[in-house]
């Protein structure tokens, strides 16, 4: 999520524009206030924050070419996930399907464009010849972390999906939404969940879940 922006950044978001000419912001920037007070007053039942930064590549291909899997292991160091709403833990990198050719992938950890090269430009690399393609989606979306003892009830408040820990639990995702944000969903422990949901929906989606949240906060 790398965007030019005449807003306030941080020290550390200043450093990195000056050696690159681009500055990181927040799609929250919008909801900063509303995310400090939130998180000033979080409780165990429920807590929210952002995860920003982070690379989110989508990539398209066919597991029944052997070269298109080992190119994608020989980056993110896992076998695409041929499961239908299952994700492969990486080398740095998780692999979530969304479709029988469609894949995200995710860094574990925020982008740091000073020191590595982009995801994208090692999968570009590595799929030169070979019928797949890589693009990078970061700028349009980022993930949000959710967690608590009644982190599933607030998602139930805006979300059709079943989310008992029985049915859907850590190494799964889903795609659904939230009231009226899209939305991929994937649970990372026994009361926490990752989130990523498009930009232009990301203030929206944090006030509906504050919202939501707020009755079940005690």
């Amino acid at each position: 999520m790398w965007n030019e922006t005449r807003g306030t950044v941080s020290a550390v978001d200043r450093a990195v524009g000056q050696q690159t000419g681009v500055w990181q912001e927040s799609p929250l920037v919008g909801t900063d206030a509303l995310l400090k007070k939130h998180q000033a007053s979080a409780s165990a039942a429920f807590r929210l924050s952002e995860r920003p930064f982070l690379e989110l590549v989508n990539v398209r291909g066919d597991t029944r070419d052997a070269a298109f899997v080992s190119a994608v292991e020989s980056v993110v160091g896992c076998r695409p996930p041929e499961k239908a709403n299952t994700i492969a833990r990486g080398n740095g990198y998780d692999m979530l399907w969304l479709g029988p050719d469609e894949w995200l992938v995710r860094s574990t950890m925020a982008h740091d464009a000073t020191r590595t090269a982009p995801l994208q430009t090692k999968l570009g690399a590595v799929f030169a010849g070979v019928f797949a393609s890589a693009v990078d989606i970061g700028s349009g979306y980022t993930v949000l972390e959710i967690s608590g003892t009644r982190t599933r009830e607030v998602l139930a408040r805006g979300c059709p999906l079943d989310l008992h820990p029985k049915l859907f639990g850590e190494g799964q995702c889903a795609q659904s939404h939230y009231f009226k944000a899209s939305m991929t969903l994937l649970p990372t422990g026994a009361d926490s969940f990752d989130i990523v949901v498009r930009r232009s929906f990301a203030d929206y989606f944090v006030k509906m879940m504050l919202d939501a949240a707020e009755p079940l906060m005690s």
